[in-house]
């Protein structure tokens, strides 16, 4: 009897061990809090975040990544600039360094909103805060899909990477919207 409660207790030691070891090394939850990320995550959406993506690799652009804006307080932004890009809208237009940008990703947002409303006012790279000419080294240029709607880098700057958390893989709740975050 006693050996089968020291197996038990070990089970659940080692079970502790792993859970503890998945949350702050590989995955984390999270929970949207307001519409910068509509139409493709909604408030009350909740999302596991990988942070072993970066660990192994860099943020790509039209990456959805979880970020601290501040102490208390994290951001679900797409990632548009990387570094070294130079970054412009134009008429509702993305250019990275120059070259038209597709971002299929806004559709379903663009047709909610009248034709001749922009979803993106125009702007460019030097006028965000930090100047900028490019996107500095370690730094990422970040939106909403919710582009009338979101606190991102046109307020914030540049984000650092030291501030990125992961990136956003698996919206699993409400069940009715569980897909791949992409």
């Amino acid at each position: 009897m006693k050996q089968q409660w020291l197996d038990w207790i070990k089970a659940f030691v080692i079970a502790a061990v792993l859970a503890i070891v998945v949350r702050v090394f590989l995955l984390a939850p999270v929970v949207v809090e307001g519409p910068s990320m509509l139409t493709t995550l909604h408030s009350g959406d909740h999302l596991i975040v990988s942070k072993l993506n970066y660990s192994l690799g860099s943020p790509e652009r039209f990456d959805v990544v979880v970020f601290h804006a501040t102490e208390r307080k994290d951001y679900i932004k797409r990632v548009i600039g990387l570094p070294g890009d130079r970054i412009t809208y134009e008429d509702d237009q993305l250019f990275v360094n120059g070259e038209a940008m597709e971002e299929p990703f806004l559709n379903e947002r663009k047709k909610q909103i009248a034709e001749d409303q922009l979803l993106t006012d125009d702007f460019k790279i030097e006028e965000l805060p930090g100047g900028h000419e490019v996107v500095p080294q370690g730094h990422l240029l970040v939106l909403g899909d919710n582009r009338n709607n979101s606190t991102d880098s046109r307020m914030l700057g540049m984000i650092s990477d030291d501030q990125v958390v992961g990136q956003a893989v698996l919206s699993y709740w409400p069940l009715s919207r569980i897909s791949l975050v992409n």
